[in-house]
């Protein structure tokens, strides 16, 4: 997948921009890359965004007006838009955290959940090591709607990528309509792991990112020593990690 942005400055949105998928030519609505200092323990940010030793693609999926957009914006940027749209294709952002020692950077792609929109965010799933399925607690037909969602990554994703369940709105909860142990039974049952979030009052938003990426880097740090920068990807084959610490690239294979 090529990237084709217009020209910018760090930290700032670059608009409009290409992505070259499996359709063609794409529109990417936004795209961020935010270094942010305030961290909770064990995780702080990188000194500089493009000093990296992993790099990986986590995508967020789920019902338009889940709160996708506002998950993505509170964990990048500590930002939280009330009056937030619908996400028109895709927009992604980026964010570097520590984990074990290694600066881990994570590019997050938040995909458009209308109907219309299916066949060109499928092509986002490829290259994608993690991906947060979120529903709105308060919107029990966002969480029947899941196991559609959980298909259709399974479909165009690799079988190793690493997701999480997300119930959002958490702070709805005089509005809930979807029970917490009826989500857990349903994540354990599909070998997912569960959080609830509140992009609102930022309840767990750190805690879910920095989870499923600890997560992805665990699968992955085990079986790959020796390169100082890694982009990790899953192709159909398995994990492809390529080292660009050289100008000569080195690629080793591996399943998580």
């Amino acid at each position: 997948m090529a990237l084709f942005p217009g020209p910018s400055s760090p930290g700032k949105t670059r608009f409009p921009a290409l992505v070259e998928g499996d359709f063609g030519l794409i529109a990417v609505t936004q795209i961020h890359d935010f270094s942010i200092s305030a961290t909770p323990p064990r995780f702080t940010m990188g000194s500089r965004d493009d000093e990296y030793d992993y790099l990986f693609k986590v995508v967020l999926i789920g019902d338009s007006g889940v709160g996708k957009s506002n998950l993505l914006s509170r964990f990048t940027r500590n930002e939280f838009n009330l009056e937030s749209k619908s996400t028109i294709g895709v927009e992604f952002a980026t964010r570097s955290i520590q984990v074990e020692g290694k600066t881990v950077k994570a590019q997050i792609w938040d995909t458009a959940g209308q109907e219309r929109y299916r066949a060109i965010t499928s092509a986002y799933y490829r290259g994608a090591v993690g991906a947060l399925l979120v529903y709105d607690i308060a919107k029990h037909v966002t969480y029947e709607n899941v196991e559609r969602w959980l298909k259709e990554l399974r479909d165009h994703a690799d079988q190793n990528i690493v997701i999480m369940l997300v119930g959002n709105k958490s702070d709805l909860r005089h509005l809930r309509a979807v029970p917490t142990d009826e989500a857990k039974i349903y994540a354990e049952k599909n070998q997912l792991s569960f959080i609830e979030t509140s992009a609102l009052d930022s309840t767990n938003v750190e805690a879910a990112f920095t989870n499923i990426l600890t997560e992805i880097y665990k699968s992955v740090s085990n079986k790959h020593v020796g390169s100082d920068r890694m982009t990790v990807s899953l192709p159909s084959s398995g994990v492809d990690i390529t080292s660009s610490a050289n100008e000569t690239q080195r690629k080793s294979c591996c399943s998580l």
